[in-house]
């Protein structure tokens, strides 16, 4: 798409009001989703919470092979559809819903940069888990991604996403890294955030931003997962600022609806006290 049409669908979008049907489109909760599309999904309803936009929840068997860019979730607003939390903060922006606006240009350039970190640490962690680590592949990855499916599709499907992303790592570097080289790499980036974050409320003090709801999907979700080890959760429980930052957003953004973060059974451990 061009610049020119590209500016013109933002002004088409920014010129219709939010629609109460908004969807956001997600795998399967409680047979499905893995560790890191839990987190991504959970991160998009904290940011659409945090800005006042109601969206309903949609489990799709084949919510990746929808989304325009291959990754969940996505959201669908009138007849746009939109996917990864960047260009859905930057969709909502051009409607006129920012949780940044307040920021200055230095405290802009600090956000982005530890939403960058949350993304290059703590998802590629997620993934290298899921995909690299034989047993969790074995055990969880495969059977819950290819669950919906029949043999042989189901069979394809899972190998062929454990090749993606184990060919991802190689080209990142990561594929040479063990385990605890990569729970050595959450701890650092955790105590990098929970340094940033204080005693404060907020990363940025009393008001959130996109890095809050980026930094709550993971870490809850990393919490209130089932894995075949609990190390990845217990390099998180040692901060304890995260621990009630991830209460507090519970709390504040989540307990009054219906709908609770991480619902399904396999990613819905105990309730963070």
């Amino acid at each position: 798409m061009s610049l020119a049409a590209e500016a013109f669908v933002g002004q088409i979008a920014a010129a219709e009001p939010w629609p109460e049907s908004a969807t956001l489109y997600q795998p399967l909760n409680d047979e499905q989703i893995l560790l890191s599309d839990n987190a991504s999904s959970l991160a998009v309803q904290a940011y659409l919470k945090m800005c006042s936009l109601p969206v309903r929840v949609s489990c799709r068997v084949n919510a990746e092979f929808m989304s325009p860019s291959g990754k969940v979730p996505f959201i669908h607003v009138g007849n746009q559809v939109v996917s990864e939390l960047g260009p859905i903060v930057q969709f909502t922006k051009a409607k006129g819903f920012s949780l940044s606006e307040g920021l200055d240009d230095v405290q802009r350039a600090e956000m982005k940069a530890y939403m960058e970190l949350v993304n290059n640490m703590l998802l590629t962690a997620e993934l290298y888990i899921q995909w690299c680590d034989d047993t969790t592949a074995a055990e969880i990855s495969r059977p819950r991604y290819s669950s919906p499916y029949s043999w042989p599709l189901s069979h394809i499907l899972a190998y062929q996403k454990q090749w993606e992303v184990r060919r991802k790592m190689s080209a990142i570097g990561w594929a040479g890294k063990s385990l605890e080289q990569v729970y050595e790499d959450v701890s650092q980036c955790c105590q990098a955030l929970s340094q940033r974050l204080g005693t404060q409320l907020y990363f940025f003090n009393k008001q959130p931003t996109e890095l809050d709801a980026l930094v709550f999907g993971h870490i809850f979700t990393i919490l209130t997962t089932r894995l075949t080890s609990d190390e990845l959760a217990e390099r998180v429980k040692v901060y304890s600022n995260l621990l009630s930052f991830c209460k507090r957003i519970e709390q504040t953004f989540f307990e009054e609806s219906d709908q609770s973060p991480g619902s399904s059974r396999y990613s819905k451990g105990p309730t963070l006290t």
